[in-house]
């Protein structure tokens, strides 16, 4: 299993979560919610990283592995000291100014063993 480089993300990192829940809605206005699945909370991240280029060049390695094997990897989110399981969408590169770049990420919590 592969882990993220050690890089800490510059701040704001935007932390979404989107629980797993049915909701049945009645004409009355009454609605009936329960959990769905076994994993009810998968967490999103949206990260921005602010490397040289032998850094840049390290992460966009690393997730065009992640690509090309179609594996997650492991990763600690900033409010936490656990290690998820994660996967990548579609990153972007800015060149921010001579030897420094911005990596945009969203990072995707998944379930597997």
């Amino acid at each position: 299993m592969a882990t993220f480089p050690n890089y800490n993300p510059i701040f704001p990192a935007t932390k979404s979560i989107n629980p797993g829940t049915r909701v049945a809605q009645f004409n009355d206005g009454y609605q009936h919610r329960i959990s769905f699945g076994l994993n009810q909370n998968p967490q999103t991240w949206n990260l921005t990283f602010n490397l040289d280029e032998e850094d840049t060049l390290e992460v966009e390695t690393f997730l065009n592995a992640r690509v090309d094997d179609s594996e997650s990897f492991d990763w600690s989110p900033p409010d936490s000291a656990l290690t998820f399981k994660w996967v990548a969408t579609p990153y972007t590169k800015e060149l921010f100014q001579p030897g420094r770049n911005i990596i945009r990420v969203t990072f995707r919590q998944v379930f597997e063993p």
